[in-house]
């Protein structure tokens, strides 16, 4: 057995859930935990919210990678990967627009962008369709991802920055929106 084939098995669980789906299964855990610190009122407690949600952010980025590069993708995975990530943006959009830090209406698109995908999914899923996430959608995420952590950074040099971010992040939530609706026009017309 080479070391390739040695690594897959010990990612590979014999009950099903995978190291990819654990860490998907991790970060969907972390989105309470995040929250309740960027509601906490003591010393340090952004900065503990934003260490947490760093560390949510890159199990996105391992759990992907492990997956792919050990051929553990799963139907569990397609499915709950981007349901996590959703789980993990939207809560500290919303963390943020509570705070004044984002604008309501950049919000409001990203959040209805996601409920749009995830209606579709629970059509495709009806349908016996599992659909992964394309490339659009994870520029998005991580642009939205790169968003939230230079705001939560709340450095005043950092500021136009975060105009950038937010105007890029809501760009790619936009064009991400439009085309996953075009590559899955069909799913709409294949309902039962």
């Amino acid at each position: 057995m080479d070391a390739y084939e040695a690594k897959r098995k010990k990612y590979a669980n014999e009950g099903g859930m995978n190291l990819p789906n654990r860490l998907t299964t991790l970060r969907m855990i972390l989105v309470p935990v995040f929250v309740l610190f960027m509601y906490l009122q003591f010393p340090f407690h952004r900065v503990i919210a934003l260490l947490i949600f760093i560390i949510a952010s890159l199990t996105d980025t391992a759990d992907g990678y492990i997956a792919r590069k050990y051929k553990l993708i799963t139907d569990f995975g397609k499915f709950m990967d981007p349901l996590a990530d959703k789980l993990l943006v939207c809560s500290a959009l919303i963390c943020l627009v509570g705070s004044g830090e984002i604008p309501a209406w950049v919000t409001i698109i990203i959040v209805g962008r996601e409920f749009v995908i995830s209606g579709f999914r629970l059509i495709a899923s009806d349908n016996g369709i599992v659909i992964a996430a394309s490339y659009w959608g994870k520029f998005k995420t991580v642009s939205q991802m790169a968003m939230i952590i230079v705001v939560l950074l709340d450095i005043a040099a950092l500021r136009p920055l975060e105009i950038v971010l937010i105007i890029v992040a809501t760009c790619l939530t936009v064009i991400s929106l439009i085309d996953y609706l075009v590559k899955n026009k069909n799913v709409l017309s294949s309902q039962k």
